[in-house]
């Protein structure tokens, strides 16, 4: 290192910040992880700040002529000096980042400011409007700004306040007719994806610092960045909790390459101290929780016996147990002792009682789901149960109630109605309709952005004002209501707000149950 640190102390003498800049990129470059997601830690995209006077030796671009749709010139200028000409303020302008600057003059007005990452602001806010129509209930909140700025600026305001974020970020599929840049790629990245991750993980960083332990942070995304993004999530919130969510919200499709796209993505990453609302509606079976007789529905039962991989005793050699019932009635007995993996089992019924092994269909000896002290007690409590004689293998299926039917029941989610008499088994139904547990897959009519996205945002801005691709009204509903439920006076962030979607979600939420939830 002795050599670069020679040319470092060349470069900072000819010019301190550039030298400043190649230590900083030297030193990330050494502290790269090598395992995980590897990507360039590009920097930030240049802001521009219009409204902001413009003085001498400001940065700035030259905006398009006035009319004119299409983005102007990108490159950034110095401002050598202001002048008065005519009665009006002139700049006087050199190019910045090259070897020939070029010189140009231009009205001071045709102008605006720009700060680069590194660069140092003090954004503050500067109240435009405000619409009162809630009597004495807490103001939504609409910023307009550089989303990075804002949130660091929350980080004033509203440090470990946040209950839940909600945002629907660019998907980085290089499309361009989006109100914010959907293109953060460029063509000369080292790694394809770096641009668009560095540009999330600038954000997401401090997501950390504004979420409550119980928070739920909430990024949708399509299948161009979900695999990074996931890993990305996992390396920035290792003490929480993630699952990916499927949601079909365009059910005619896009075609694609070879298949149909339908859907989309949901990551749900729960903070350590999250909980789950009850709702009405697992948003993919049939709503009703009442079968065609009226009687409620019952939870799945698992089977005890294990299938797929590590399935076989020797894989497990305590999990091969008898597992004893009474043949009269169908009564589960207890489990017996590990068999050791010299001994074959034994099928014959001791003392009125005859023995369950675990017996794969291929008739090779497999191995039990749970341990023999576990399966005793869910004896004991009635969630283990005798299942039908399987010819093939020569013996009975049993079936337990699973870790997550058990906790269901805990939390008041089910109930045992009763007691067989007989077998002494537990017959757990829901609790109440209001109290289903909502799946990872989402297939509701509702959640069809075009019906209830785009045409929705269309018919209330009028023709020719819609908003490209925005969200359904009810899948965003959808998804803040388990996470706000029991939580009136939440607060909801999104810090890619498009179209007023969450505001409006947020808003909706409060009519049903009377909540004063704000939303930023």
């Amino acid at each position: 290192m002795s050599r670069l640190t020679e040319l470092l102390r060349q470069a900072h003498k000819a010019d301190p910040q550039l030298g400043a800049d190649l230590e900083a990129e030297i030193a990330a470059l050494t502290k790269r992880r090598t395992f995980g997601l590897v990507f360039e830690q590009h920097q930030p995209e240049a802001v521009e700040l219009p409204g902001r006077a413009v003085r001498r030796g400001d940065k700035v671009r030259v905006l398009p002529s006035r009319g004119e749709t299409k983005a102007g010139d990108q490159r950034l200028w110095r401002v050598r000096r202001i002048a008065r000409v005519d009665g009006q303020r002139v700049a006087h302008l050199a190019e910045l980042n090259a070897e020939e600057p070029e010189m140009q003059v231009v009205l001071a007005d045709d102008v605006v400011v720009v700060a680069e990452f590194r660069d140092r602001i003090y954004p503050g806010l500067v109240e435009t409007g405000r619409v009162e129509r809630g009597g004495d209930k807490p103001f939504h909140t609409v910023i307009n700004a550089e989303n990075y700025h804002e949130l660091e600026m929350l980080t004033y305001t509203h440090r470990h306040s946040i209950d839940a974020i909600y945002i629907d970020p660019p998907y980085n599929t290089g499309a361009r007719d989006w109100k914010y840049d959907n293109d953060y790629v460029a063509s000369d990245d080292d790694y394809r994806h770096s641009k668009w991750l560095a540009f999330m993980e600038r954000r997401l960083k401090i997501c950390r610092e504004l979420m409550r332990s119980d928070a739920t942070l909430v990024v949708t995304i399509d299948e161009h960045e979900v695999n990074r993004l996931g890993v990305l999530l996992d390396q920035l919130f290792p003490e929480s909790t993630r699952q990916l969510v499927t949601i079909v919200n365009n059910p005619k499709g896009v075609t694609q390459g070879y298949l149909s796209r339908v859907e989309e993505y949901a990551f749900f990453v729960f903070g350590p101290d999250a909980r789950i609302g009850s709702v009405d509606d697992d948003l993919l079976t049939h709503r009703d929780m009442a079968d065609a007789e009226g009687e409620l529905q019952r939870p799945r039962w698992k089977g005890l016996l294990r299938s797929g991989d590590d399935s076989l005793r020797a894989d497990r050699k305590d999990m091969f147990y008898p597992v004893w019932f009474d043949e009269s009635t169908g009564r589960l007995s207890h489990a017996g002792e590990a068999l050791p993996l010299n001994e074959a089992p034994d099928f014959s019924p001791q003392d009125g009682l005859t023995p369950i092994w675990p017996i794969r269909r291929d008739m090779k000896e497999g191995r039990w789901g749970v341990g023999r002290s576990i399966l005793n007690s869910l004896i004991q409590q009635g969630f283990a149960s005798l299942g039908r004689f399987d010819k093939k293998r020569g013996t009975w299926a049993v079936s337990y109630l699973s870790r997550q039917v058990r906790d269901d029941l805990s939390v008041g989610l089910l109930e045992v109605r009763n007691y067989d008499e007989v077998t002494g088994v537990a017959d757990v139904v829901y609790a109440d309709t209001a109290a289903r547990r909502i799946r990872t897959v989402w297939h509701r009519s509702s959640h069809d952005a075009g019906a209830h996205g785009t045409d929705l945002v269309g018919s209330l801005l009028g023709a020719g004002r819609t908003f490209p691709f925005p969200k359904s009204l009810y899948a965003v509903e959808d998804t803040l209501r388990p996470l706000v439920t029991g939580k009136p006076d939440a607060v909801v962030l999104d810090f890619f707000s498009g179209s007023g979607t969450t505001a409006h979600a947020v808003m909706r939420l409060n009519r049903q149950d009377g909540g004063r939830r704000q939303c930023i």
